[in-house]
């Protein structure tokens, strides 16, 4: 018999969604802005340092209003990460605008801030001073903040960070989210926890949020008739969705705990395999380890597609880390800062199945297939 599918992320529920749900259900407040959004909103505020937020309809949706906060226009250039998925970087094509994009430094991965200054400089000496910055804190570990935040305000240049896969990591105990003008979460459903699909914006400004709304549900002024005068998206979060939210908050610290267990756990069984290196924290950094992560040395016998493949075969699912931005075909024509490391990460490191629903057996079965692998 075939050894059981083992996912890379896939949705763990708890107790207590299900109970939402059904008062949603009870209430009939299916439509998108009901009881179950609200208090989705203030528990989402509570862990996030007391921001403000709006719940949308996923991670993208709040970038993409975030830029037009910011008055992002046509022509306009945003820098943002080349390390990451296409998500940070299309809502900048929304809006007709132009991506630079920045290298990663080797200690997190994430935005290199000596890169991101060079790009600033550039534009600048070329009379494009940028409109916003898009940093993402990749597989949940820390961007290098306080460097960039220094680059950053030196220009007065705004950032945008893109936590979607940073919800429970903090930087020296501040929630990442909350240490810039905006940031975003996604609940999509391989995350950390999820709304089936699903996003927020969090901000410290109380108008921000409160004109995200506005724009996310269609741009409808106050009257008795439907009466617009700007263009509007159909971007809340639906009352529903955001029920199976509030069951998934109150495990969210489970969940961190029970990813960083997965992580120590590959750290240690792997420790022996010379070819495999792990990504650390940084002092002051923590990560909620979303995906576990490692790069293959580039002179072992076993290659990063090797290693894959040979999971796939064993019903295990694995995946390469993002291919960058900017050798994406979509994006070949922008501009691009830095040297090579984000290449060099795409070609050697791979994300190992970090499901916080795991099982021991599954977790076993996994480094059993690892270990095969070198040992071929």
């Amino acid at each position: 018999m075939k050894n059981k599918k083992i996912w890379l992320s896939s949705p763990h529920m708890g107790e207590n969604e299900f109970k939402y749900v059904t008062q949603a259900f009870d209430l009939n407040w299916i439509a998108p802005v009901g009881p179950h959004l609200n208090d989705f909103e203030k528990n989402l505020s509570k862990i996030s340092d007391n921001k403000y937020v709006a719940a949308l309809g996923s991670g993208t949706s709040a970038i993409h209003l975030a830029l037009i906060l910011l008055d992002v226009e046509r022509d306009d250039e945003v820098i943002c990460s080349s390390f990451t998925f296409s998500a940070s970087a299309n809502p900048i094509i929304y809006q007709g605008a132009k991506p630079v994009f920045i290298d990663s430094e080797m200690d997190t991965w994430n935005m290199c801030p000596e890169s991101l200054e060079l790009a600033i400089i550039d534009r600048i000496e070329n009379r494009i001073k940028p409109k916003a910055i898009i940093v993402v804190h990749l597989y949940g570990m820390p961007a290098k903040m306080n460097e960039i935040i220094e680059v950053a305000s030196r220009y007065n240049i705004p950032i945008i960070e893109d936590a979607a896969e940073g919800l429970g990591s903090t930087y020296y105990n501040k929630p990442l989210g909350s240490l810039t003008e905006f940031g975003i979460y996604s609940f999509n459903g391989n995350k950390i926890i999820t709304t089936s699909g699903g996003g927020a914006l969090i901000s410290s400004n109380e108008d921000s949020i409160k004109k995200a709304k506005f724009l996310a549900t269609q741009a409808r002024d106050h009257a008795p008739h439907y009466e617009h005068s700007q263009i509007g998206y159909n971007y809340r979060l639906s009352n529903v969705s955001a029920a199976i939210g509030l069951g998934q908050l109150e495990v969210l610290q489970d969940r961190v705990e029970r990813r960083r267990e997965i992580f120590e756990h590959y750290q240690k069984e792997l420790s022996d395999i010379n070819e495999i290196s792990f990504v650390e924290e940084p002092d002051g950094f923590y990560s909620n380890r979303w995906l576990t992560t490692v790069l293959i040395s580039a002179n072992s016998k076993v290659s990063r597609e090797d290693l894959r493949l040979n999971l796939e075969l064993n019903n295990i699912e694995s995946r390469p880390l993002w291919k960058p931005m900017h050798l994406q075909p979509i994006f070949s024509s922008c501009k691009y800062f830095g040297s090579n490391n984000a290449e060099y990460l795409f070609k050697y490191g791979l994300c190992l199945p970090s499901g916080s629903n795991m099982t021991e057996n599954d977790i076993a079965r996994i480094i059993t297939n690892i270990k095969r692998s070198f040992e071929k």
